[in-house]
């Protein structure tokens, strides 16, 4: 018998779709050069901690709780940190930062932790 990674939700592959799409937005906007805008001091540890975040509470609505999600939770992170060392040894445009997997980690627990709140279940509630 196998247990069900995805919330029942009515469209659970379009979620999911769309889940991918975001993670594919951050791979690619991490690898990619930077925009040029000045940011103020650690601004961008402040865009890793959101970006991350963000994933990992869309992730809260569309898997279930428990294996699935920890695992989705951990390549979040392994994803954050091999970005990092891809930054460092692909692009000429951007360099590694341990920092910023710091950054990408904690938002990935800031993200996973909104599974205890009420809003976990949202996407659920509002027919998805």
């Amino acid at each position: 018998m196998s247990v069900p990674v995805l919330k029942p939700l009515r469209r659970p592959w379009l979620w999911l779709g769309l889940w991918l799409l975001a993670v594919a937005v951050v791979c690619v906007a991490s690898l990619t050069p930077p925009p040029p805008v000045e940011l103020p001091r650690h601004g961008d540890k402040v865009e890793h901690l959101l970006a991350y975040a963000l994933l990992a509470a869309a992730a809260v609505q569309v898997f279930r709780p428990g294996r699935a999600l920890v695992a989705v939770g951990v390549g979040l992170v392994l994803m954050g940190v091999g970005l990092e060392v891809a930054q460092g040894a692909l692009t000429r445009t951007r360099m590694a930062d341990p920092a910023d997997a710091l950054a990408n980690t904690a938002g990935v627990l800031l993200g996973l932790a909104t599974v205890r709140l009420r809003i976990a279940g949202l996407l659920v509630r509002r027919g998805g």
